[in-house]
């Protein structure tokens, strides 16, 4: 009487791994662009989160509040527009919110729009002040990218970038710079 066998032969267990090795490689550099997509999308979604926090509590208190940006990285501290300097140095007393750059965004950054200014302040009606109380232009339009902002998909389409957009009526919006799509997209920029 032959007794019957259990288990995997070894050249089953090869032939498996060899399989389930070569699915893992197709399947990881969509992984990666999936993951950098995310990244991007958790950072940008950062700032416009700053922002309504901040518009909502102008309009709470009824007095102009800043958002102050800290790039390269999407972090964000908001503060009353008396209070200089509005960002991660200043002491916590004086501080209403505020979210750390380093906050699982990985390597993305933030370029602003305007150069260097790193301030929006909002009115108690939830518009945008026309100039900060430091009286430098309001941040108007901030682009986030993955390392290198040559790489955009603005510049060539090597990379995703997402751009948040605040009017001077204090409308915050999240757009695509260069959509996929060619007809009308709803996630284009304006």
């Amino acid at each position: 009487m032959v007794r019957a066998q259990h288990g995997f032969t070894l050249i089953e267990v090869m032939v498996a791994l060899t399989v389930l090795a070569i699915l893992i490689s197709l399947g990881a550099p969509s992984f990666a662009e999936w993951l950098q997509s995310q990244r991007i999308r958790a950072s940008a979604e950062a700032i416009v989160n700053g922002m309504q926090a901040a518009r909502a509590e102008a309009i709470k208190q009824n007095l102009p509040i800043v958002l102050g940006l800290e790039p390269p990285m999407s972090g964000w501290t908001v503060c009353l527009a008396s209070v200089t300097p509005c960002d991660s140095t200043t002491p916590a007393a004086n501080v209403i919110q505020s979210k750390s750059g380093l906050e699982g965004t990985g390597r993305a950054r933030i370029a602003q729009i305007p150069g260097d200014v790193t301030r929006t302040t909002f009115t108690p009606l939830g518009a945008l002040l026309a100039k900060n109380p430091d009286n430098t232009l309001p941040v108007t339009r901030i682009d986030v990218f993955y390392d290198d902002p040559a790489l955009c998909i603005a510049a060539g389409g090597k990379q995703r970038c997402l751009r948040v957009v605040v009017t001077g009526g204090g409308s915050i919006r999240m757009c695509d710079p260069a959509p996929t799509i060619v007809a009308p997209d709803p996630r284009a920029c304006p």
